[in-house]
């Protein structure tokens, strides 16, 4: 194969592959709406690391994950999430992603609640053939003087 047919079905690779992590955050994002966590189980390795926007510091395996989104939808009656800004670098069989993410809805008790802004890094891994979350972190901004997140930013 000449150098350009590498580089080409290289090219190609990568661009299939990027249409599939994006397919996989899309059913994240639509598992989170319809609170399926079985759904949402099905994208996670099953040795998932969380470094998750509550405590404890991480969550590790995907009944820990699968918790804080059962977490979630015992608060909120109705789930709306949006990634924004979703990019991606790519290798043979790991990449990584960063966006910024919202969750928001209506809470069991009717109240409307906006959400707040965070931040998201995914650490991917391709296993047999198929892209799968094996690491996720939500962070928000820090103000160092008060020592307090900062959780009224938008993208």
């Amino acid at each position: 194969m000449t150098e350009s047919g590498r580089s080409r079905s290289r090219a190609d690779r990568i661009q299939a592959d990027e249409a599939e992590l994006r397919r996989r955050i899309d059913d994240a994002v639509e598992a989170l709406r319809a609170k399926d966590l079985g759904a949402l189980e099905r994208l996670y390795t099953t040795d998932v690391v969380s470094f998750d926007i509550e405590p404890p510091l991480q969550h590790v395996g995907t009944a820990a994950k699968l918790e804080n989104w059962a977490k979630v939808f015992r608060v909120f009656e109705t789930v709306t999430y949006e990634v924004r800004d979703l990019t991606f670098a790519i290798g043979d069989d790991v990449a990584f992603g960063h966006a910024f993410a919202r969750l928001h809805g209506i809470s069991t008790d009717g109240t409307v609640s906006n959400g707040i802004w965070v931040r998201v890094t995914y650490g991917m891994r391709k296993i047999d053939g198929t892209w799968f979350i094996a690491h996720d972190q939500v962070s928000v901004p820090l103000d160092i003087s008060s020592g307090k997140g900062v959780i009224d930013l938008e993208p």
